[in-house]
């Protein structure tokens, strides 16, 4: 118990005006930081990648991370900019290489603002949320993050916010809403009440109140707002991969219902596959034998 306190005692960040719980000083030199070490602090080279089509992106800079390029709109996504980030997250899920998605959007005014309408498509609802489920997808927000924006930001795994951005809903505002995802996750993250707040009110909220309310998990100055990115992304990465997976599969199945016990089904069909037992009846039947499952145990 002490090893573990030793984890959580709160951390006053000096370059920020909030407090944050982070990882105490003392507690590096355990077992587990001795035998795993820290997580590297390298910078990242970024490189421009393709999908199969090898068609070129416009709307979206497409690195493994994903970039909503359209900083002259504030980064609102529109129909087109929507099917490139489905290129692109397909693309991305189905490297095996890639364990972390990071999404943001270009400059720091605004990571995503506008489309709420955009992100209904011809076959119904972008359902971001699932385009990930072999990765976990990390979201770096600088700015606004605001209408369909904030939509986006609330699917996410995870959120990482420098101290200048800002979260809402407008919806409302403008005749529009979301009565998908972007109510159910919503009150879901932050309560019933908040969540009929945001939406009936339609005000915006900082980064450090977003923090208090659970919306976000972190903020950070802007300045580190890649780099904390990043290490996340890294300490992830050090991981279970097969873990992450079906942690994911299981968080999202209340929301994906049917689809997400199938996802999570598949999961573990998957892993036990690779097991003897798993291996048994198929090996049993090329060798034309009965199956011996008696001498696999039964566990409570």
């Amino acid at each position: 118990m002490t090893a573990v306190a030793n984890h959580l005692v709160p951390v006053i960040s000096s370059e920020s005006n909030s407090g944050f719980i982070g990882l105490n000083n003392a507690s590096m030199n355990d077992s587990y930081h001795r035998i795993h070490g820290e997580v590297p602090s390298h910078d990242v080279v970024w490189r421009i990648a393709c999908d199969e089509s090898g068609t070129e992106f416009t709307d979206i800079i497409y690195e493994k991370a994903i970039t909503i390029n359209r900083p002259d709109r504030r980064n609102a996504f529109r129909p087109h900019t929507v099917k490139e980030l489905i290129r692109a997250f397909n693309d991305a899920r189905d490297d095996s290489s890639v364990g972390v998605i990071i999404l943001t959007g270009k400059g720091t005014e605004a990571f995503c603002s506008g489309g709420d309408q955009a992100l209904r498509t011809r076959d119904g609802y972008a359902d971001y949320e699932n385009f990930g489920r072999l990765n976990v997808l990390d979201l770096q927000v600088a700015g606004y993050a605001v209408g369909g924006g904030h939509v986006l930001h609330m699917v996410c795994d995870l959120t990482i916010a420098a101290d200048n951005a800002i979260f809402g809903q407008t919806g409302p505002k403008v005749g529009s809403f979301d009565a998908g995802y972007g109510s159910s996750i919503m009150s879901r993250l932050v309560g019933p009440k908040k969540a009929r707040e945001m939406w009936f009110l339609a005000r915006f909220y900082t980064a450090e109140e977003a923090e208090k309310m659970g919306l976000v998990n972190t903020v950070v100055p802007l300045e580190k707002l890649e780099q904390e990115t990043i290490k996340w992304s890294r300490e992830i990465l050090r991981n279970s991969p097969t873990a992450i997976r079906v942690l994911k599969s299981a968080l999202n199945a209340v929301d994906d219902g049917h689809a997400g016990l199938q996802a999570l089904g598949g999961d573990a069909t998957l892993i036990f596959y690779g097991t003897e037992e798993g291996s048994e009846g198929k090996t049993a039947f090329v060798e034309r034998r009965r199956p011996d499952f008696l001498k696999f145990p039964r566990r409570p």
